[in-house]
């Protein structure tokens, strides 16, 4: 019973996920690689996108508008 993840766990924790892993039939690393890509998508999700630079035009704009 080998885990593929990086994070230890627990006894209590393992048997936990172990009784997960088996009400939704699958093995116990199948169900912890399924939930590592689960958070990790999750968390990709939650990553702020990164701000554009305003266009050509715009920044035209913007110094047209701006006092000498």
């Amino acid at each position: 019973m080998t885990t593929t993840t990086t994070k230890k766990l627990s006894k209590g924790q393992l048997a936990y996920e172990q009784e997960r892993a088996k009400k939704a039939g699958k093995s116990l690393d199948d169900w912890l690689k399924i939930k590592a890509k689960a958070e990790a998508a999750e968390a990709r999700q939650a990553a702020p996108k990164p701000t554009k630079k305003p266009g050509l035009f715009s920044r035209l704009l913007d110094k047209a508008h701006k006092p000498l």
